[in-house]
């Protein structure tokens, strides 16, 4: 809120470019490993083995390298569910005759018809439904931040744009493979592991579009 009213008036500020391992929260990112093999040489050749050009390799492989993610994302979810169910008992018990009389003995008064009566009934119905459908494509240059010991990749990429008193931000991160990434140094986010991806923004349009922050904290705290 105070940074806000600091601002006001003023375009939102973009954020300085710094080192993504610096930044607060950054962790490295640590996964199961094989045993690391140590590479081998064939006799009177100029080629090692495993490696995937005879030339440079112009595609990212160490800290410090840019490649471009194509994030292609076109999701769609379908679900309908419905239930019914009910029931319906009934009880009825009662005397008409008592050893071929109509009434009681000595009392002489009329037998009851009916001693126990009781019927329930009860039912439920419920639906559900879910459509949802999302789609985001666009690129964003990403920083090798990371190069765990089986040769994968750590990538983090953050874009901001702004137009007028609107900032637009991607963030894409995630573990890449560099069998995947193209000839042309770009790799489609489908093929990022443990993929991060973030779309979103801030300005004077977002605020307008955000609930107040009492009627959020009325939202959580309110029981009805």
């Amino acid at each position: 809120m105070f940074d806000r009213l600091a601002t006001m008036g003023d375009q939102p500020p973009l954020s300085a470019i710094e080192n993504p391992t610096t930044q607060p929260g950054y962790k490295p990112v640590h996964m199961p490993m094989p045993t690391p093999q140590p590479a081998s040489y064939s006799p009177n050749s100029l080629w090692r083995n495993g490696s995937r050009a005879f030339f440079k390799d112009q595609r990212a492989h160490q800290v410090g390298d840019i490649l471009t993610v194509t994030v292609n994302l076109n999701d769609r979810a379908v679900i309908a569910n419905e239930t019914q169910r009910s029931r319906e008992n009934k009880e009825d018990s009662g005397v008409e005759n008592f050893f071929g009389k109509g009434k009681l003995p000595v009392m002489n008064s009329p037998l009851p018809t009916r001693i126990f009566t009781a019927d329930s009934s009860s039912s439920s119905e419920g639906k559900g439904n879910v459509n949802r459908s999302e789609a985001l494509v666009t690129n964003v240059a990403a920083v090798v931040t990371q190069v765990l010991p089986n040769g994968n990749l750590v990538v983090e990429g953050k874009q901001e744009v702004r137009v007028n008193f609107e900032v637009r931000e991607l963030i894409v991160a995630g573990i890449v493979r560099p069998e995947d990434i193209q000839s042309d140094n770009t790799i489609d986010s489908s093929k990022i592991a443990e993929a991060r991806i973030a779309y979103g923004g801030r300005g004077q349009i977002t605020d307008v579009q955000q609930p107040r922050y009492g009627q959020q904290a009325l939202d959580v705290l309110l029981p009805f």
